[in-house]
C-alpha cells in the first residue's frame, strides 16, 4: 500500500488538482484512480489555460462550439463542461459509494466577477443548470462579495466549492454562508446541497519565505491550516451546527489546495504528509501526487488539538508579520492571478477559433 492508499484508508480523500483532455484521453485519471486511490478532481482557470494552450486536442472542439455561441467566454464553458462532465464519470463510483461526500469535480465562475455578487450568482446558477451533472461543484470565491453569492447559491440548490480561502477568519465566514444557505433551503422543506471549502497553504510560506529567519520557513501555511483544522471541528460542536446535523444537513468538508510545495530546498510531500486527516480533502498536482505515492509516509495525522501552531503563528507575529492583513493580500493577489489566466485563457481559445479553419468543424 503507497502512502497515496494509506491515506484514503485514513479517511482523507484525495483529489487532483489538474485537468486535461490528454489526461483523460490517455487514462491517465483512470489509471491514478485504481494505483493512489484518487476519488475528484479541482479545476481552475490556469489548469485550464495551459491544457488548452498547449494542445491541438481542442481546436475541433472549438470550431463546433464556436458555431452555437458568441463570445469566447461561451465557448471555454463548453470546453470545459465537456471535460468536466468526463471526468465526473470517471468518479461516479465514488459519488455513489460515499453518498455524494466524494467524487466531485469543480468548474470555477469567472474570475472577472470576483466583486460582482449578483453576477457570480447568475453565473453560478446558469453553468449549473448547463452541466446538468451532480456531482460537478461550482467554484466561487470566498471573498466579501462572494460569502453572498455562496449563500444564494446554496439556497438554490447549487454545490459550491468555496476558494481562495486563505485564513481560518475567511473559512468560518464561508462555513457561516453554507449554513445559512443550507438553513433557508430547510426551512422551504428542500434537500441540502453539498459544499467544500477551500484553504490555500503553500502560498502562505512563498510570500513570507523572505521576511522570516530560515527556523521559520516553509511553517506558517501549515500552522495556518492546523489552527483552522481545530476552529472546524469546534465549530461542529455548536448548537447551531448540531441542530443541522440532527437534520441529516452534510458538514461542509474542509479541503486543503495549493499543496504543491514552492521552496525547492523543502521536501516535494511537505504539505499533504503535514495535513493528513479524516474527513478532509487534499487537491494537489500531478508532480505531488507522484511524489506522495513513490515516497511518502503519510504516517502522522493532524493534530485535533492545533498542535504547535499558536506558538509557530506568535513567532511570524513577533517577526513582523501581519497574519490577517497578509490573508486579506493573498486573497486578493489570487483573485488577481486567476483573472490574468482568465484573460489568457480566452484570449488563447479566441485566437485558436480565428486559426482553425471552418472546414474543421465538418
Amino acid at each position: 500500500m503507497n502512502a497515496a492508499q494509506r491515506l484514503h484508508a485514513l479517511g482523507q480523500s484525495l483529489w487532483l488538482d489538474n485537468l486535461s483532455r490528454e489526461i483523460l484521453d490517455d487514462g491517465t485519471i483512470a489509471r491514478y484512480i485504481r494505483e493512489f486511490a484518487l476519488t475528484g478532481l479541482t479545476s481552475n482557470p490556469t489548469i485550464f489555460d495551459k491544457a488548452i494552450r498547449k494542445t491541438s486536442r481542442y481546436d475541433r472542439s472549438i470550431a463546433e462550439v464556436a458555431g452555437g455561441v458568441d463570445s469566447d467566454e461561451a465557448i471555454f464553458f463548453g470546453l470545459a463542461l465537456q471535460d468536466l462532465t468526463r471526468a465526473a464519470g470517471l468518479f461516479q463510483p465514488a459519488f455513489e459509494a460515499s453518498g455524494g461526500a466524494d467524487g466531485w469535480v469543480s468548474l470555477e465562475v469567472s474570475p472577472l466577477l470576483v466583486d460582482d455578487t449578483a453576477a457570480t450568482i447568475a453565473q453560478a446558477k446558469a453553468l449549473h443548470a448547463r452541466a446538468a451533472c451532480p456531482n460537478l461543484f461550482i467554484k466561487i470565491p470566498g471573498n466579501r462579495a462572494g460569502i453572498p453569492a455562496i449563500e444564494e447559491s446554496i439556497a438554490a440548490g447549487i454545490p459550491i466549492n468555496v476558494t481562495l480561502l486563505f485564513s481560518t477568519e475567511q473559512c468560518l465566514a464561508a462555513a457561516d454562508a453554507y449554513r445559512r444557505g443550507i438553513e433557508r433551503r430547510l426551512a422551504a422543506k428542500m434537500k441540502p446541497v453539498r459544499s467544500v471549502a477551500s484553504l490555500f497553504v503553500s502560498r502562505w510560506d512563498k510570500a513570507v519565505a523572505d521576511a522570516v529567519p530560515p527556523t521559520l520557513r516553509n511553517r506558517l501555511g501549515i500552522a495556518v491550516a492546523q489552527q483552522t483544522y481545530l476552529a472546524w471541528r469546534e465549530m461542529y460542536t455548536t448548537p447551531a451546527w448540531r441542530r443541522l446535523a440532527d437534520a441529516g444537513v452534510p458538514e461542509q468538508r474542509l479541503l486543503w489546495a495549493s499543496t504543491g510545495t514552492k521552496d525547492p530546498a523543502a521536501s516535494d510531500v511537505l504539505y499533504v504528509e503535514a495535513l493528513a486527516a479524516p474527513d478532509t480533502i487534499v487537491t494537489m498536482p500531478d508532480e505531488t501526487l507522484l511524489a506522495l505515492a513513490d515516497h511518502g509516509e503519510a504516517s502522522a495525522v493532524l493534530p485535533e488539538d492545533g498542535g504547535d501552531s499558536r506558538l509557530v503563528i506568535a513567532q511570524f507575529v513577533q517577526a513582523g508579520v501581519d497574519i490577517a492583513a497578509l490573508a486579506e493580500r493573498l486573497q486578493q493577489e489570487g483573485a488577481q492571478s486567476f483573472a490574468k489566466s482568465w484573460q489568457d485563457l480566452i484570449s488563447c481559445i479566441g485566437a485558436k477559433r480565428a486559426a482553425i479553419p471552418a472546414s474543421h468543424a465538418a
